[in-house]
Formats: C-alpha cells, sequence, structure tokens
C-alpha cells in the first residue's frame, strides 16, 4: 500500500476524527510528495480535494485513487500557479465541481541551487514565481469566498528556508522568507474574518525535491546516495529526514475547527532545526 493510501485509509477508519466533512480543500503541488500526503489526511478527516498541478494526467490519476480510498469527492486540476489567468480559470472550474474553497493549502514550489555568485536573474525569478508569486496568486483567488462565508484556512509550506538561510540556494530562501511576510500579513488583515493564515515549515523532506538535491550532491562531490542522505540529515537534531507524512498531520490540526485561534504563526517540523 502506497504512502498516500495508508494516510487516507488511518484517518478515514476513525469514523469520530471528521471535522472536515463537508468541506472543500484545494492542495495545490497535489500530485506528490508532501502535496499527495496532505490531500490524504485531509480525505481522510472527510475534506473533498481538489488536486492542483502542473501534470494533469498525475492529478487525475492521483484524484482517483485518494476517492477510491477515502470515499470522498476528488478532483484534479491542471494550472501554473505563477500564471494569474491560469489560477482564476482553476478555482473557477474547482468549484464549478466541488463549490468555493474553505480550505487552501499553498504547497506547490520548485528548488534550484547555485552559488550566489551564479544566481542570474532568470533563477532568481523563476524561484520567486514558483515559491511566492503563486502563494498570492492562490490565495487571491480564494480569500473572497472565504471571507464571504465567513471562515476559512490557509496553509502555506515555507520550509525552514523561511526561517533561516542555506548556502547556495539564495533565490530559493528569499521566495519562501517571503512566504513568511505574506502569511503574517494576511493573517492580521483576515483576523476578524474568520479566516487563518499560518505556515508550516519542513526541514529536509523525503520527497522527490530532496531526491534532486541528493543527485545534486552526488553529481558534484562523488558521494554516495546514503552518504548525500546523511549529509542533508545532519541539519537535523534528529539525525534524520522529516517523512511527507508528518508534515500532513500538522496541517490536518492547523485547518481543523480547533484551531480557529492560531493564525500567523510558523510551525517547524524539522526535528528541532529552528527553535524560536
Amino acid at each position: 500500500m502506497t504512502t498516500v493510501r495508508k494516510l487516507a485509509a488511518a484517518a478515514a477508519s476513525t469514523a469520530a476524527a471528521r471535522p472536515l466533512d463537508g468541506q472543500h480543500a484545494i492542495v495545490t503541488g497535489g500530485g506528490r510528495g508532501i502535496g499527495a500526503a496532505i490531500a490524504a489526511c485531509l480525505a481522510g478527516q472527510g475534506a473533498q480535494i481538489t488536486l492542483m498541478g502542473r501534470n494533469g494526467e498525475a492529478l487525475e490519476k492521483g484524484a482517483a485513487e485518494l476517492a477510491e480510498t477515502s470515499g470522498q469527492n476528488c478532483q484534479g486540476v491542471a494550472v501554473d500557479v505563477s500564471d494569474e489567468r491560469q489560477v482564476d480559470q482553476a478555482f473557477a472550474r474547482a468549484a464549478d465541481g466541488l463549490g468555493p474553497a474553505s480550505i487552501l493549502v499553498n504547497n506547490a514550489g520548485a528548488s534550484e541551487s547555485a552559488p550566489f555568485s551564479r544566481t542570474d536573474i532568470d533563477l532568481w525569478n523563476r524561484m520567486l514565481a514558483a515559491n511566492l508569486t503563486g502563494v498570492f496568486l492562490c490565495s487571491k483567488a480564494a480569500v473572497p469566498a472565504m471571507v464571504g462565508a465567513g471562515t476559512g484556512r490557509i496553509v502555506n509550506i515555507a520550509s525552514t528556508a523561511g526561517q533561516i538561510g542555506y548556502a547556495y540556494v539564495t533565490a530559493y530562501c528569499a521566495a519562501k522568507h517571503g512566504v513568511m511576510g505574506l502569511t503574517r500579513s494576511m493573517a492580521l488583515e483576515l483576523a476578524r474574518t474568520g479566516v487563518t493564515v499560518n505556515a508550516v515549515c519542513p526541514g529536509f523532506t523525503e520527497t522527490d525535491m530532496v531526491a534532486d538535491a541528493v543527485q545534486n550532491i552526488r553529481d558534484k562531490t562523488g558521494r554516495s546516495d546514503d552518504e548525500a542522505k546523511a549529509a542533508l540529515a545532519k541539519t537535523n537534531p534528529q539525525g534524520r529526514l522529516i517523512q511527507p507524512g508528518e508534515v500532513a498531520e500538522v496541517v490536518g490540526w492547523l485547518v481543523s475547527p480547533g484551531a480557529a485561534s492560531v493564525t500567523g504563526q510558523a510551525i517547524s517540523v524539522a526535528g528541532g532545526e529552528v527553535m524560536p
């Protein structure tokens, strides 16, 4: 059984733990990794799910699998989150299928590494578009319906790179720090509307993005995959990589009714790497 199936089945097996019944959650970057784990967790709690991302075929397949496992209505909608026109159209399609979203998880993102001296304007713009502009555009598309309904949850997957600096990923870190500022400003503006806005900041997590980082380390240093993974895990005081399901569980709590007073916060899921 895949990780996604396990998460959805585990949450769905507890009949009492369905605080999201009747809600519609949009998860960007929902086709794999952390996004797929979050979607499975929320579906298991009763939410209907729209998976958004660039790969329409993968999204449809993921939505069908999630619907079968969780028993919830699920759909996939292809979109480039950095394109305003596409975002507006995608959110309209999602609402036509499952109604206005009451939950938005801004998980879509990308990471490219380069020394600062070789970070050109194209790399800079790609990182800001994928990791910051997408959060802004999707939030703009979701907020009016949430405010109109008097309730809503927005969770931005920001990374520990939004809290501290990492060498060789200047543009990515800058974008993720921007997500933190956006999160806090939105939380203050929306505080009296019933809409909360929070950030979840995973450390190095066992996903395709980390697999790419491992390959990059291997190619540049000659280390083995295990040695490259160990180098990444050293940043975590627990000495391990975070699992996608651990991030999903935190998101599941933040979008629950019990977290109504939690807004403008950044929760690190990093084994103690970042402490206030």
